[in-house]
């Protein structure tokens, strides 16, 4: 790979966002170092075999979290952080988030590498960040990224990316040492935080599976047939099956559901996607999602279209399905 040239971030960042939004697919992974985060670093990397597909693989740590050099030089911070060592926590889980992508074949030996560094406020390393750039134009960043908080970070990592999608574990992790348990940074709290203020599709990992296909639920509305439309791009890019489900809320709705699902899938056969099968059900839509989740990789819903602090307080179908769901959620949006 080149040799690295540090530029400002900021400089970096705004040249992406003066890219026509529809050019190119943008995925950010947040990594924790779970198993849950590097499962959605497989399934990014799976939707992102194509040239037109970026991933960011972003680790946040917060503020209060030692945000000490540890004993490196500020020069040397500010350079490729993968030559620091791997002792500062992120740096390991990223680069094992890379080597991944490495070996599933998402990234080469010939790619440009390129490092920045952007000072941030209360800390002697602020951000910093690695990109590899194919000569397609394809690119794969690793970023350590300075927050108050987890979530912050990642909603700030979105205004400066404008992402399309935002793949978070939604597992709590615990570590006993020093006989106490540390909640995991993704935990259950951070992950809903994320999917409640995203402006972006928030894709939620819990034990998330490659190859069961995306159980995508329509009620008929508009945001559900944009959902369907969004879902379509990509299940097609990961190559993944499709199955329609809508669900009543009782008898004398029912002819609605099936209509729902029925234009579901005239939507998709006319887009080339094909459909494995249409389920109705009655009953309370929560229920009936979530019962039927775990066989598939993951349920894909619509957003509600309300503000986030309408999400918050007034709850919707989306995130109930997130917070009671056993498998994977994709809230789309």
């Amino acid at each position: 790979m080149n040799d690295d040239v540090e530029e400002t971030e900021v400089e970096n960042e705004i040249n992406d966002l003066e890219k026509p939004h529809h050019e190119r697919f943008r995925i950010l992974v947040c990594i924790d170092g779970s198993d849950e985060s590097y499962r959605g670093v497989r399934y990014a990397a799976k939707i992102a075999k194509g040239e037109d597909v970026d991933i960011v693989l972003c680790y946040v740590r917060p503020v209060d979290q030692g945000l000490s050099s540890g004993g490196l030089q500020v020069d040397v911070a500010r350079g490729n952080m993968l030559e620091w060592g791997l002792e500062l926590p992120g740096i390991t889980y990223l680069k094992k988030g890379r080597d991944l992508l490495i070996e599933l074949g998402n990234m080469g030996d010939d790619w440009e590498q390129r490092a920045f560094h952007s000072d941030i406020a209360g800390t002697n390393l602020g951000d910093n960040k690695i990109d590899y750039t194919a000569k397609s134009g394809k690119k794969i960043v690793l970023k350590l990224k300075v927050a108050r908080t987890v979530a912050t970070g990642i909603l700030d990592q979105w205004e400066l990316g404008h992402y399309d999608l935002i793949i978070i574990g939604a597992s709590a992790r615990w570590d006993k040492k020093g006989g106490r348990a540390i909640r995991g940074f993704f935990d259950p709290a951070v992950a809903q935080k994320i999917a409640i203020h995203a402006p972006c599709s928030v894709l939620v990992a819990r034990d998330l599976e490659i190859g069961h296909g995306h159980l995508v639920c329509t009620d008929g509305s508009d945001a559900s047939t944009e959902m369907v439309k969004k879902d379509a791009y990509i299940a097609a890019l990961c190559e993944c099956p499709v199955s329609l489900m809508s669900v009543a809320l009782d008898v004398e709705s029912e002819p609605e559901a099936k209509t729902a699902v029925s234009e579901a899938r005239k939507l998709l056969v006319d887009l080339d996607i094909n459909v494995l099968e249409t389920i109705t059900k009655v009953g309370d839509p929560v229920n009936e999602i979530v019962e039927a989740g775990p066989d598939y990789s993951l349920i894909v819903i619509a957003d509600s279209g309300k503000t986030g602090l309408e999400r918050f307080f007034m709850g919707s179908v989306a995130l109930k399905v997130m917070q009671n769901a056993f498998n994977s959620v994709m809230i789309v949006r």
